[in-house]
């Protein structure tokens, strides 16, 4: 059947005090319901308890009866809703406790209903209650979280991965882990075929499509975007926007938030719409809503606070000498790091297929653990280990970035700078004040720091001044080879300075 983009029928308006969460997903479920998601109005925190008030449909899953109506209503509330019936609620309530929910799918074949989180702290409670009482015949929350930390953020970590010197791979590293969820559960289930939405100009489509190909070759890949027909009803944001405006479809993007926003445990992304412009100046006071792990720095505390952090084999694990799992690591961090307005890049890249790209991004967690771990690396590195690996971060942060996270150089790549971990351990002492991190200490079981050795005092020690002449003399031989044979660098001669 064919869409007609001019046939409307508003089924419900709920009113968004915020600008954003205001997503919404529609999605028929296998008893022939439709069932919607609601952001939880706006702003962080949920500062009106939107998602637990039971008067409110804002932050819930409803179902409804979209094929009859019901009194003034342009569609019926199920007899079987769980909350129909209860006093204090609404009836079209499904479950409570959304964020923002902009993802949502079931699987008809199979009545089970498929959620991801990798990371952005919605409530699902009461989810598996809802989908059995309403059809469903399994359910399954995948929970991404802890493998995001222990399997793909750190091990990137270890490599002190950044893109072009500023991207820290939020993204990027996110995508290879929900496409190996999504074979995962294709296996499981028999499918013959995978999909993702992401668009014909990003780097997604090759993140997620290089992931599926080198996980399960075999199976089929579905990419609307690129489809011809979708295009043509849908040729950019601005038509998709208006359709969900006409459909009362919530979704993040609207004339009010006119960009796009993709969040996980490890940053927040923030691209296209009027992003696109890269004069476009987001920090100012009318536009700084927008942000949402940090505070202005110009807003954050007048008082420094100081953070330790415990690395063992090249891995954080304690926070001012509390253990923590990886996830919670970040998580702590982000909250602490935020607080004090760091962790915030606005940069031009280049996309994998070719074109450049805004992107303003949002990683405070991410920034203090980089910061941290490069500076316990340098007292307890070689040197010269530390400095090849060094002179491969920019290609193995260019495979994350490009897709190949299952490509077996990045795999090679990785067993390299996971042996060169072996040493670093200790714990370093930050400074976090305004945006800024100021390192005012480190200390380790292994450091390769001598302080007789590096002291100006004359303090006796296994270096002796004497052997530098010798050392000077050999690296300079080849230098004063090339002068005496050759002529070396041209300087300026006495009358050119003179007349300068």
């Amino acid at each position: 059947m064919a869409l007609d983009p001019n046939h409307t029928r508003t089924l419900i308006e709920i009113g968004q005090p915020y600008w954003n969460h205001n997503s919404g997903v529609p999605e028929f479920g296998p008893d022939g319901y439709l069932y919607l998601s609601t952001g939880d109005g706006g702003k962080a925190n949920d500062p009106h308890d939107f998602s637990q008030n039971t008067f409110s449909l804002l932050g819930k899953v409803l179902r409804l009866d979209v094929d009859q109506t019901e009194g003034a209503l342009q569609y019926a509330i199920p007899d079987d809703n769980p909350f129909k019936h209860k006093p204090g609620y609404r009836g079209e309530i499904w479950t409570t406790g959304m964020r923002n929910p902009w993802r949502l799918h079931w699987d008809l074949p199979s009545k089970t209903l498929y959620c991801a989180d990798v990371g952005q702290e919605e409530e699902l409670d009461g989810l598996e209650e809802k989908a059995l009482t309403t059809g469903a015949t399994a359910h399954r929350t995948i929970n991404l979280v802890d493998e995001f930390a222990n399997d793909f953020i750190y091990p990137m970590l270890r490599g002190n991965a950044v893109y072009e010197s500023q991207y820290l791979l939020g993204t990027s590293i996110a995508r290879p882990l929900i496409a190996k969820a999504q074979i995962e559960l294709a296996h499981k289930f028999g499918a013959d075929a995978v999909a993702h939405g992401a668009t014909g100009k990003g780097n997604d489509q090759c993140r997620f499509e290089l992931t599926f190909s080198a996980l399960a070759p075999e199976i089929k890949i579905l990419a609307p975007w690129r489809d011809s027909e979708f295009r043509k009803i849908f040729p950019g944001r601005h038509q998709m926007i208006e359709y969900c405006k006409k459909h009362n479809i919530d979704v993040e993007a609207s004339a009010s938030k006119p960009y796009s926003m993709d969040r996980n445990l490890w940053h927040i992304s923030y691209e296209a719409g009027i992003l696109e412009d890269p004069w476009f100046d987001p920090t100012t006071p009318e536009n700084r809503e927008m942000y949402k792990l940090s505070v202005d720095p110009e807003l954050a505390p007048d008082q420094p606070e100081y953070l330790e952090l415990t690395f063992e084999k090249g891995d954080c694990v304690a926070l001012n000498g509390i253990e923590f799992t990886p996830s919670r690591v970040v998580s702590e961090l982000n909250k602490i790091a935020g607080k004090h307005g760091i962790g915030r890049v606005d940069l031009v890249e280049n996309r994998f297929v070719g074109m450049k790209s805004r992107g303003v991004y949002e990683t405070p967690g991410g920034t203090v653990l980089m910061h941290a771990h490069r500076n316990m690396e340098t007292l307890t590195m070689d040197r010269d280990l530390m400095h090849l690996r060094d002179s491969l971060i920019p290609r193995y942060a260019t495979l994350i970035y490009n897709g190949f996270w299952y490509a077996p150089e990045r795999e090679a790549l990785q067993a390299f700078i996971d042996d060169s971990q072996k040493t670093v351990t200790g714990t370093v002492r930050l400074k976090l004040y305004k945006g800024s991190i100021t390192t005012v200490g480190r200390k380790s079981p292994l450091s390769l720091y001598d302080e007789n050795i590096a002291s100006m005092e004359g303090v006796q020690s296994d270096y002796n001044p004497d052997d530098a002449s010798g050392f000077i003399r050999l690296n300079a031989l080849r230098l004063r080879r090339r002068a005496l044979a050759q002529g070396g660098p041209e300087i300026a001669s006495e009358s050119q300075l003179e007349r300068e």
